[in-house]
């Protein structure tokens, strides 16, 4: 007679646990050291991506409606041998590591492809020369905003490194 019978008080799996998830309670010092806790593996992570490469002075060129694409410049020191692979941002549907020369009086600019970086050696990203370039704009970048970029690393060894930081948006660099 069992198999015919349905219990009507009884909830689906995931609907009950979802209940008992809400009314859990948790003394208030557990909850606490759950987010120090929390809060002390992602200053080690960070500090680690972070130990590898120091981003400096980062801006980016603010633009005019419509405009299409901009540059970010900063300088870059690394603590051991690594390589700058490419960068990423969520302001932009391209992001290249871009080299500009000059050509018989002719303005060139390309994507420079690995860019090596020697321990304690610091490379300038700048406008003339090594830059960020972000192109696919989606949408018109401010003076004063803060744009998010991503630089991405390789050691010697193969281990990959992701780099965050924030370039100001200005029509020039910021003062020094």
């Amino acid at each position: 007679g069992r198999a015919g019978r349905r219990d009507v008080n009884r909830q689906p799996p995931h609907r009950g646990l979802r209940m008992r998830m809400q009314t859990m309670n948790f003394p208030a010092p557990s909850r606490r050291m759950s987010c120090c806790f929390a809060a002390l593996l992602c200053v080690g992570l960070a500090s680690t991506a972070h130990a590898q490469v120091k981003i400096e002075g980062a801006w980016a060129r603010a633009t005019v409606p419509n405009q299409s694409a901009t540059g970010a410049f900063m300088r870059l020191t690394a603590q051991k041998d690594v390589v700058l692979t490419g960068a990423s941002s969520p302001v932009a549907g391209i992001v290249e590591v871009h080299e500009m020369t000059m050509d018989k009086d002719i303005m060139r600019m390309r994507a420079a492809g690995p860019v090596p970086l020697k321990a304690g050696q610091t490379i300038e990203l700048k406008s003339g020369g090594l830059h960020i370039m972000m192109m696919d704009l989606k949408k018109q970048i401010k003076a004063g905003e803060s744009v998010p970029l991503m630089l991405s690393f390789k050691a010697a060894d193969g281990t990959l490194s992701t780099v965050e930081t924030n370039a100001k948006a200005g029509f020039a660099p910021p003062a020094q």
